[in-house]
């Protein structure tokens, strides 16, 4: 058990890195990952989704209802910060109508559970990070969809029931699910919850290798361009979160997990999705922003770490 906790602090603590070695070899032999239908994919992401949910308890959902000014401002901002800029980038790089669509689904699905662990690494307002995760995640079903619909639609065709029951079924009910069983067995998941990050990892490498092999091909004629439109949203994402969170005069652990929460997407959810909906070219965006996020959160994280202000070393980074 103590060697499976080491492999999954391993892993977790050099994702960036795997998911790096795993995109290139699905790009260089894609008969590696080929085997990684589009059912694997949901099944993948309903396995992550369900291990969130085992590490949230009902009693963690009341901080939505305690700081609701937080909470609503930072589902806002990543609601229409990031939906807004996928629309932009897609306009004015002209990208093709697969691509532009999957760009604007990465720029419409919440919020990505890898933005609590970078909102703890830059030592911000963590409980925020977890919340308007949840609260987007569950907003998702609904918001999700019709951004699309309305974003997208002039480039490809979509069906606004299809998606909300596609995002039911492999988010929110394994979420739900992970929750009744933290509530019912919580001493025994506790046990394993330090597995959670291998379990992880290995279900976002094996969905990026997966795209990845599928899409090699026109990832090769379009994969600088699709690599520059996704760093620029994530990152303008980070800036504009922050931006918005100081020009309210949060302090500055609330404007760190704003930030981060913003510019980090589920792309998980976002390459799922594309595949099912518009294809595997418009899953391409949600694997380089997979790989992309997780580098630049790693380096957000370091550089918002060191940006400690007098107010912050006085008052804790949760401060209510």
């Amino acid at each position: 058990m103590k060697t499976l906790e080491k492999v999954s602090d391993f892993v977790g603590k050099y994702m960036a890195a795997i998911v790096i070695v795993v995109a290139a070899l699905a790009l260089l032999f894609p008969g590696t990952f080929s085997v990684v239908k589009t059912a694997w994919v949901n099944t993948l992401l309903g396995i992550v989704m369900f291990g969130m949910g085992t590490t949230l308890r009902l009693r963690d959902f009341r901080l939505v209802f305690q700081r609701p000014r937080d909470v609503f401002v930072g589902a806002l901002a990543q609601f229409t910060i990031m939906p807004g800029l996928a629309w932009l980038l897609a306009k004015g790089f002209n990208l093709p109508p697969e691509l532009a669509a999957g760009v604007i689904l990465v720029g419409t699905c919440p919020g990505g559970t890898s933005s609590n662990v970078m909102t703890y690494l830059a030592r911000g307002d963590v409980a925020l990070s977890v919340s308007m995760t949840m609260t987007t995640t569950i907003l998702a079903p609904v918001v999700t969809p019709l951004l699309t619909w309305w974003l997208a639609g002039a480039w490809v065709e979509i069906s606004l029931s299809a998606m909300m029951m596609s995002i039911v079924k492999v988010v929110i009910v394994p979420i739900v699910g992970g929750i009744i069983v933290n509530s019912l067995f919580g001493n025994f998941i506790q046990k394993y919850v330090k597995l959670l990050p291998l379990i992880s990892v290995v279900a976002i490498v094996l969905i990026v290798g997966g795209v990845v092999a599928v899409s090699s091909q026109r990832i090769m004629e379009t994969g600088a361009l699709i690599m520059l439109v996704v760093m620029l949203h994530n990152l303008l994402g980070y800036a504009l979160g922050f931006g918005i969170a100081k020009a309210l005069h949060m302090n500055m652990a609330k404007a760190k997990a704003i930030s981060i929460e913003v510019g980090m997407q589920n792309s998980g959810l976002a390459t799922s999705l594309a595949m099912m909906h518009f294809g595997a070219a418009a899953a391409i965006p949600g694997a380089i922003f997979s790989v992309w996020h997780n580098i630049s959160g790693s380096l957000a994280a370091n550089y918002l770490s060191s940006r400690m202000t007098k107010e912050e070393e006085k008052e804790p980074a949760t401060q209510e």
